[in-house]
């Protein structure tokens, strides 16, 4: 069957037209081939094409190697939203920080994109049976559609994978093949197992149809970012006819690095169709305990070196050997607007996870949550500027919680009581009401924010919520807030300075002039750059100074704990 692209091997440019069984070059050899698709003829149609269509993965079909889209495989993939984040923003002083929410694909991650593509064309191809190997999304999501499409799948997942996502491959009717070994190891069993029975095996970035899936992902942030913010000439940035929004920095936590060189191909498409005028840079987040990406970034290395024994808790990053797929990322950065690696630990990453759930209300993967502790850690060391437009993958939502992750006092028991009378009768309400009554005991410390701007509470109440157990009591303004403090006897204060009528001095002054006040410790949190005398002034009254848009979420919650826990 004829179709309307072909694919060049990325060794020697021989172009052949594309079947999805053939896996090699048939000139040299090598499997590492791109789809190209003759974006010249089709500039002048595919914005009018696009127009009318539905917002999801298929809405870019000319660009996709499959002939004719069958919408009865599909099951919604793509056109999942992209969200401001503006709690963390604020947190992190990026006002145009985005979150590219991919839990609401169809099996809540973005390897739905990747298999509804390959699935598809597996389907058109006549494949009857076919073999994956995964550390859990990529072997749910192919579960899905294969069965969705009649495709007999055999998947072959590493014993570090929770058991729960085992169980939704199994349920799709996949056989379930559970290796004792890593990802990598399981992939070699995966690609041996399909050559003896001489199966069709998807192998990841070396797999056309799965590279092209990904740079839909490109494609959409920038019709969104374009919708959100305007079209990029309106602000004289760029030249008014080119279309569409390319965000500064994209995030995305990566293991293979298929989600970020799809994206690259993406926007260069998207260049050579003059939609855009650039592509991002890109920052790609691994874990500590296997991060062979980020050695060979740091030491300026063309091929990264395998980490034959992964050490860490998420599984679905422990691909210690990345091939070539890092010297593709690693020249495809190089070629547009750079970009970096970079590594966090585990613990980071956890954290990162309470912080996104807690002031964003997104229940994110560890694996997601190794993006954002990236971004966390990058802004801190002044990387990403306060202008900037950063968009982050939320590549999948997290597996039912462990109780490592959420820590200690996750939760509080009480039992319904059957509290009786002298007559015997019971008296439930009495009962209830101090069963409740237990349930709200002040049990964790108990924080008083006294400052003038709501937004500016809000933020350091979602810091404090996101990472500890506190009571917390808030002041519009400085008299009110000495009210709340000589009536409620917090254990800490974190006070403004600039407030209209009474400002912090004023309250600092009220407060260590009455005894049953003068101990409390206070943290000052202000805007004000303070003179010389403004300091003298607070000298020996308050337990630390923190310049707001300057202090982290951590830094502010260090001083917190030094003082109350």
């Amino acid at each position: 069957m004829a179709t309307p692209f072909i694919v060049e091997c990325l060794d020697c440019g021989h172009r052949t037209p594309y079947l999805v069984t053939e896996n090699i070059c048939p000139h040299c050899g090598s499997d590492w081939r791109e789809s190209r698709y003759d974006l010249d003829a089709l500039r002048p149609r595919l914005p009018a094409l696009w127009k009318d269509r539905n917002f999801n993965l298929w809405r870019y079909r000319e660009l996709l190697p499959v002939i004719a889209h069958v919408p009865d495989i599909s099951l919604g993939e793509g056109g999942t939203p992209l969200l401001r984040a503006p709690n963390l923003g604020m947190m992190l002083g990026l006002p145009n920080l985005y979150i590219k929410d991919e839990r609401q694909g169809p099996t809540a991650s973005f390897k739905d994109r990747q298999a509804a593509v390959t699935i598809a064309a597996l389907k058109e191809a006549g494949v009857t049976e076919a073999v994956i190997a995964s550390t859990g999304n990529v072997a749910i999501a192919y579960s899905a559609y294969a069965a969705r499409a009649g495709i007999k799948l055999w998947a072959f997942i590493t014993s570090l994978v929770p058991p729960v996502k085992m169980h939704e491959v199994a349920l799709y009717g996949t056989q379930v093949i559970k290796v004792t070994g890593n990802y990598d190891q399981a992939k070699q069993i995966a690609a041996e197992f399909a050559k003896t029975r001489a199966l069709y095996v998807d192998r990841g970035v070396r797999s056309v149809t799965t590279v092209d899936a990904m740079k839909t992902i490109a494609f959409e942030i920038a019709e969104q970012l374009t919708s959100l913010l305007g079209p990029p000439g309106a602000s004289g940035s760029l030249p008014p006819h080119v279309p569409w929004r390319t965000p500064d920095w994209y995030f995305q936590s990566v293991s293979g690095g298929l989600g970020p060189v799809g994206v690259l191909k993406g926007f260069e498409e998207m260049m050579a169709l003059g939609l855009v005028e650039r592509a991002p840079k890109i920052a790609n987040l691994q874990t500590e305990g296997c991060a062979p990406m980020v050695a060979a970034w740091k030491a300026n290395k063309e091929a990264a070196d395998p980490v034959t024994s992964p050490r860490t808790h998420i599984a679905t990053l422990a691909t210690g050997d990345p091939g070539r797929t890092y010297t593709v990322l690693r020249q495809r950065m190089l070629n547009n607007a750079g970009g970096l690696f970079e590594s966090v630990s585990d613990e980071e990453a956890f954290r990162a996870m309470h912080i996104v759930a807690k002031m964003e209300g997104m229940s994110v993967e560890p694996a997601s949550a190794v993006a954002f502790a990236g971004l966390i850690k990058l802004v801190r060391e002044g990387a990403i500027r306060p202008n900037e437009v950063v968009v982050i993958n939320l590549t999948g939502h997290t597996v039912p919680v462990e109780q490592s992750v959420l820590g200690e006092n996750w939760s509080r028991d009480v039992a319904y009581p059957e509290k009786r009378g002298q007559t015997g009768e019971l008296a439930p309400e009495e009962g209830l009401l101090a069963a409740l009554n237990r349930v709200t005991t002040d049990r964790y410390r108990r924080i008083a924010i006294v400052d003038d701007h709501p937004h500016v509470r809000q933020l350091i109440r979602r810091i404090l919520q996101a990472q500890g157990n506190y009571t917390i009591m808030e002041a519009e303004d400085g008299r009110a807030g000495v009210e709340l403090i000589q009536r409620e006897k917090p254990d800490l204060v974190i006070l403004d300075l600039m407030m209209p009528e009474m400002d912090g001095f004023s309250v600092l002054e009220v407060l260590r002039h009455d005894p049953e006040t003068a101990e409390i410790p206070v943290i000052v949190a202000t805007a004000k750059e303070l003179s010389s005398l403004e300091k003298e002034r607070l000298s020996g009254q308050i337990q630390a100074l923190m310049q707001k848009g300057d202090f982290m979420n951590d830094e502010l919650l260090a001083e917190v704990k030094a003082l109350i826990e």
